[in-house]
């Protein structure tokens, strides 16, 4: 209300501002004219000389010369208008400064909503939502459409499926993710998208389903990240953490350092207690690109001998020694990996959890056998 008051006070102002010169009459104006200043310059002659400042001679010489110059301009200013009644003036002024106010209100109170309450911000968030999301189910009709008059369209199917399954609607996302792979072919990105769609209508359970299209997918490319991820969460959901740590490992063990997957893979494998694994050569290449070759040469190699010196002195860190080899196979020193992967063999030989885990690892890196 308080706003509203403001407004209204705002808006009075204004039209007062406009409407005041109208309730004015015009002396002023007649009395700024040259008329009025030679009016005045013959009374002033008048005044002096009755109070005897000036000579009769020169009074009347002053006389003759205003009234010449009065006479010459009354002929030359062109005829006033008539002056509009004072009283008519203030009438139509007060009719607008009340008028305008009751017009408005008029306009308003059929057309506009004054009794819609207030709408806070978490609403008009969702409502914007909701317009995205609109905006969606348009695209979808349309897309169902075409699709309708060309079901052997796969770009159709393309586009559909990814849509339907961020609008939650995974039921028809699966169907349309297989229609997609009967008229785009075999892929494993397709293998997996299904598989992902198959999980999430399963409120995110991996079943057997699920498990098999993501199998195709690694089958099709065994470095697949997210056939390989939902493998490694179907292993934990199984109650196997040590083979969903030993996926999700070997995955980071491959991931670039930018992967924008990497932090869900890292919350993942310490979820199962295994740790995390940041990408020793990848890292260390990405943060020293802008030094010289020479100086981020020495610096990888440091950083790579103390790994290779501490894992002398702690064989047992699976996940280091796996550091070790990819940054080996990184600057290019394979015989040095070959090396490392022996040693690392020998050092966890013991332990059959451990030989497992750094076995598996290594075929990942290309080094299994």
């Amino acid at each position: 209300m308080t706003l509203w008051f403001v407004f209204a006070l705002m808006t009075v102002a204004a039209i007062f501002a406009v409407l005041w010169p109208l309730g004015r009459n015009g002396r002023a104006q007649d009395q700024g004219s040259e008329v009025a200043v030679y009016k005045d310059q013959l009374a002033e002659i008048e005044r002096d000389l009755a109070a005897d400042l000036i000579p009769a001679a020169d009074a009347e010489a002053a006389r003759v010369e205003i009234s010449r110059r009065l006479l010459a301009v009354a002929a030359s200013e062109p005829a006033m208008a008539p002056k509009s009644n004072l009283k008519w003036r203030r009438a139509a002024a007060v009719l607008a400064l009340a008028g305008l106010p009751l017009v408005a209100i008029g306009i308003y109170m059929p057309l506009g909503s004054p009794r819609l309450q207030d709408f806070p911000l978490a609403q008009r968030e969702r409502g914007s939502g909701s317009g995205v999301a609109q905006s969606l189910e348009n695209l979808v009709v349309q897309v169902q459409q075409h699709l309708e008059k060309n079901p052997t369209d796969g770009r159709g199917w393309n586009v559909l499926a990814p849509v339907l399954e961020r609008l939650g609607r995974f039921d028809d996302a699966v169907r349309a993710y297989r229609n997609s792979l009967t008229y785009n072919g075999e892929s494993a990105e397709r293998r997996s998208d299904l598989g992902e769609a198959i999980s999430a209508a399963a409120g995110g359970v991996v079943t057997v389903e699920a498990k098999a299209e993501f199998e195709r997918a690694q089958a099709l490319n065994a470095d697949d990240p997210k056939a390989n991820y939902f493998l490694g969460l179907a292993a934990e959901q199984d109650g196997r953490k040590g083979d969903a740590a030993t996926i999700w490992r070997a995955l980071l063990v491959k991931a670039p350092a930018d992967a924008p997957w990497r932090a869900l893979v890292q919350s993942s494998l310490a979820r199962v207690g295994g740790g995390t694994m940041p990408a020793l050569s990848d890292e260390t290449i990405a943060a020293s690109k802008d030094m010289a070759e020479g100086d981020r040469n020495a610096m990888v190699r440091g950083m790579v001998d103390r790994l290779a010196t501490r894992l002398k002195q702690n064989g047992d860190d699976v996940d280091g020694w796996l550091r070790l080899v990819r940054a080996y196979l990184v600057m290019g020193e394979r015989d040095k990996a070959m090396g490392a992967s022996a040693d690392a063999r020998q050092a966890v030989a013991s332990d059959a959890e451990r030989l497992r885990q750094l076995n598996e690892g290594l075929r990942t890196l290309g080094l299994g056998g």
